[in-house]
């Protein structure tokens, strides 16, 4: 067993694949830590979670063939010891458990049900111990008729784990998968609560330790690099670039932003929200003919006129400029696609967003080719599917994109994904459904410039953002647009300064 010091970083945000979590299981148990053990602490933590949230009443317990099923029995003997009125069914034979499981099946003194819908019968809440997170194929059967009897009851129902059917390595369902109240699992968070819809499913999502000491992540990190994480603080805030006592504008950075001919109100947003999030300066380069849109709105933010992509291309050229910004409201034409690739030329940070993708959508390796520095791409799903050709889940996609790009890349949406070319990945579920609407994305890519400029690392700048975007959105409230965002960044950054671990 690895020490301490040999734990991957920010291992408490650390997303667990199924595979990854077994992996962790096999290692504590290795280390000293009986699986019977851990599997009694697993099903206590769901029990004290059940009787934390809700009073004694009937309860279904429904137990599947393996290891979650285990968890059941432990899950049942409790609230029975509780107080609770307790029912039990199992899918499968009792016999063919396996040791652990058999183990506290021996413990539970009442009667065993077959899992069926009449099983489910008057519960007053459900708990789903059928498979858990590594099931691999849909949902079929008698688990399948039972979970969606428990449904049709309408009650609470306590996932263990994952609700059945839903993968944890996605977030993508097999088929049916029912909706829980409350979801426990343990040790760590897997990317399927995250992702959508996965996330969706699990209800108020707890996370139990049952035992398993940090040191595991060790031994699992030694077969294959952990490198996906929950965005948060956790993951960035060290890297988080605060102003300090003796710093001036010109060590905060300066933001260059290509300002559209038409849809202005994009690049004024962005260049906002780049001034907002810390950056010492912000240029919007104007299109001369309207130059005065910009300018009569813009007052603390520098409005360069240009009359040409050569003028464009000369401000980008000027090293001072340390971050730059093409496509909030550029147009899909030739011009955008010139100042993009004059952008990249540079070999400064830069973030391309909205039509500085769309233009590369006949020849991105163009757009691959041309990187040369720090670079995050920040494409909603239809600005993906036009540049890469990557399939599977969210996850497994961006990270493609990010391998095959070079570039740091942002797959927007309810469950924006992080991914970076190595390999590192975060995955953010700080965000309400009120960012859905127009302009939000041209404030995210503004705020991704303004950290960049101040000297923070591609990846860590794009979670920060991310998660910052999503903390303003939170503190404006319902009925939040694009415009609103900027001016409670403040607060947002207030709320992360003031941020501990918990």
């Amino acid at each position: 067993m690895s020490d301490s010091a040999s734990l991957p970083p920010h291992h408490h945000a650390l997303l667990l694949t199924p595979r990854e979590m077994a992996l962790a299981d096999q290692a504590a148990i290795a280390a000293g830590v009986p699986g019977a053990r851990l599997m009694a602490a697993a099903g206590k933590a769901v029990a004290d979670a059940i009787c934390t949230r809700w009073s004694p009443r009937r309860v279904t317990v429904l137990c599947g063939p393996g290891n979650n099923g285990g968890d059941g029995f432990v899950i049942a003997c409790r609230l029975r010891e509780a107080g609770w009125q307790v029912r039990l069914a199992l899918l499968g034979d009792r016999a063919a458990l396996p040791p652990d499981a058999a183990l506290h099946a021996r413990e539970w003194p009442g009667a065993v049900e077959p899992l069926e819908p009449a099983c489910v019968g008057d519960a007053e809440l459900v708990v789903d111990a059928i498979f858990g997170a590594g099931l691999s194929r849909p949902l079929d059967g008698a688990a399948k008729a039972t979970l969606q009897a428990a449904e049709r009851l309408g009650v609470p129902l306590c996932a263990v784990d994952t609700p059945s059917g839903l993968d944890g390595e996605s977030g993508n369902l097999s088929g049916y998968t029912p909706h829980a109240a409350l979801t426990v699992t343990f040790f760590r968070r897997k990317p399927g609560h995250l992702l959508l819809p996965g996330r969706e499913h699990c209800g108020e999502l707890v996370v139990a330790d049952i035992g398993i000491p940090p040191e595991a992540l060790g031994a699992v990190g030694r077969q294959a690099p952990l490198q996906c994480w929950a965005n948060g603080p956790r993951v960035w805030r060290e890297a988080f670039p605060w102003p300090r006592a003796q710093g001036h504008k010109y060590q905060r950075g300066h933001v260059l932003v290509a300002g559209g001919a038409l849809m202005t109100g994009a690049a004024r947003l962005a260049a906002r929200a780049a001034q907002r999030v810390g950056a010492g300066l912000v240029t919007v380069a104007a299109p001369a003919a309207v130059w005065p849109v910009y300018a009569s709105a813009l007052e603390s933010i520098i409005v360069a006129r240009v009359e040409s992509d050569a003028d464009f291309a000369g401000l980008a050229a000027d090293p001072r400029k340390n971050a730059l910004l093409v496509g909030p409201g550029a147009g899909a034409d030739e011009s955008t696609r010139r100042q993009a690739l004059a952008a990249l030329a540079a070999g400064r940070a830069t973030v391309l967003d909205a039509d500085a993708l769309t233009v590369f959508a006949r020849d991105p390796r163009t757009l691959f080719d041309a990187v040369q520095g720090p670079t995050v791409l920040t494409p909603h799903d239809g600005e993906f599917a036009r540049l890469f050709a990557a399939a599977g889940d969210k996850l497994s996609r961006a990270r493609k994109a990010a391998r095959e790009s070079g570039c740091v890349l942002v797959l927007k949406g309810g469950d924006t994904v992080v991914a970076a070319p190595d390999g590192r990945a975060l995955v953010n579920a700080h965000a309400p459904a009120t960012l859905a609407t127009g302009g939000t994305g041209d404030v995210l890519a503004g705020m991704i410039a303004g950290l960049l400029a101040q000297g923070m690392p591609a990846f860590e700048a794009a979670g920060a953002a991310v998660w910052l975007h999503g903390e303003a959105a939170y503190a404006f409230g319902p009925g939040l647009v694009a415009d609103d965002l900027p001016a409670h960044l403040p607060q947002a950054l207030g709320t992360l300064a003031r941020w501990q671990p918990h």
